[in-house]
């Protein structure tokens, strides 16, 4: 049950989404309690707030409490000196000196103890955890929880916008607190200051479950665990498809093999088809073209046979898998016929690697070469050559007539 208590406001500036406990001044406190007393035997906080600053360090920080009284005025962190109850402290100046802030307490209180400000109270903490809460860039999200005399810290530093993601900080056991009490949040600032804004402050009451819940939870996980469990018949029922599925995926690897056979041998068959058209001089070429065709015929005639065969061996496959639909949980039967299932596509699978390694060897086989006859003999050549000789020894001398000529007329 969550509630939302009327609020005392002490130094503190309201607004509509949020309250600045202190504003970033030197020297300044303010505090926000609840106007009545908590009667809660369990209960869980959750605060959000911000601290932020321009600086690299800042003071003094920020507490959450629980205590039997208000305590409205006083010295540690905005409210009294002393306290008969729990806080919550969100020290971020280093007092002491030893470089361990900000710093995150949990110190109890039975009214009559000083807060050790100056050590900033390590002898006084129960619990403890190093965090930094300044300058984050979503708010810092506070979880304190007290249940069957245990409090527990939980902390989200603000880096996510998840709300719920919280980790541990500190957990305190066997921790009497007032059976009635306020709870409150405050500030204080010193020569170093920070704004301090707390944006929420939610209290909820914690009630352990009734029987009747509890045999609900216990009916609900007893659901769950007859889910989880099959009987015998479907364990068998889901071996039997999963069986089938492998069959189907088996069948289609061969059935892909397959086609790589006989699209490999189309390709070959017609690459030397197109080269003996192509080279078509020469009975010598054209005999030895033949013999390789004819070579490559009865590879292929043998090829489809093994093919036939193969397809004839899947179809009987397939047969006995849309026959294996109808069983049930045939016990010894649908094991054995699984096994003679297991058996034939081994079978088919061992012929078709065979086929495959035997008509696709790694290393292509080249297509014949045809003997091209020569259309040009040497006598031609030499003809050739001495034609041309004549034409440019006379196309020189026609030139230098022509220049002999020019001249003249100079």
């Amino acid at each position: 049950m969550v509630t939302k208590p009327a609020v005392v406001i002490l130094d503190a500036i309201p607004s509509a989404d949020q309250i600045r406990i202190t504003p970033s001044l030197k020297s300044q406190k303010g505090s926000v309690w609840t106007k009545t007393a908590s009667s809660f035997e369990n209960w869980e906080v959750e605060v959000t707030f911000r601290v932020t600053g321009r600086g690299r360090i800042g003071a003094d920080g920020l507490a959450i409490w629980y205590t039997a009284e208000q305590g409205l005025d006083g010295e540690v962190y905005g409210a009294a000196n002393a306290w008969n109850g729990v806080g919550i402290f969100f020290d971020s100046f280093d007092n002491d000196g030893k470089k361990n802030n900000p710093v995150i307490l949990v110190v109890g209180n039975n009214g009559k103890l000083l807060y050790d400000h100056q050590n900033d109270g390590a002898s006084q903490a129960l619990a403890s955890c190093q965090r930094d809460f300044r300058n984050k860039p979503y708010p810092v999200r506070a979880k304190i929880i007290y249940y069957k005399k245990t409090l527990t810290v939980m902390i989200n530093n603000g880096f996510t916008p998840d709300k719920d993601d919280y980790e541990f900080c500190a957990k305190v056991e066997n921790m009497i607190l007032p059976p009635q009490g306020f709870f409150g949040i405050s500030a204080a600032t010193g020569g170093l200051a920070d704004d301090h804004d707390a944006l929420s402050f939610l209290t909820f009451q914690l009630t352990e479950p009734s029987k009747d819940a509890l045999m609900g939870i216990s009916q609900r996980q007893k659901r769950t665990m007859d889910d989880i469990f099959e009987s015998v018949n479907e364990r068998e029922l889901r071996q039997i498809f999963e069986g089938q599925n492998r069959i189907h995926l088996e069948i289609k690897q061969l059935n892909r093999q397959l086609d790589m056979i006989l699209d490999e041998q189309r390709r070959y068959v017609n690459a030397v088809s197109e080269t003996v058209t192509k080279t078509g001089g020469g009975n010598e070429a054209q005999q030895a073209s033949q013999q390789e065709l004819d070579i490559l015929l009865n590879g292929q005639r043998e090829v489809l046979k093994h093919v036939s065969d193969m397809r004839i061996s899947v179809g009987e496959t397939l047969k006995l898998v849309s026959g294996n639909q109808n069983l049930g949980a045939g016990g010894y039967e649908t094991t054995q016929h699984f096994n003679d299932l297991k058996e034939h596509l081994h079978v088919v699978k061992r012929d078709i690697e065979h086929l495959v390694q035997k008509n696709l060897p790694h290393e292509k086989q080249k297509c014949p070469e045809i003997p091209v006859p020569s259309c040009l003999s040497t006598t031609h050549f030499f003809m050739f050559v001495a034609v041309q000789s004549v034409l440019l020894i006379g196309y020189f001398m026609y030139r230098n007539q022509q220049e002999a000529a020019a001249k003249k007329f100079f």
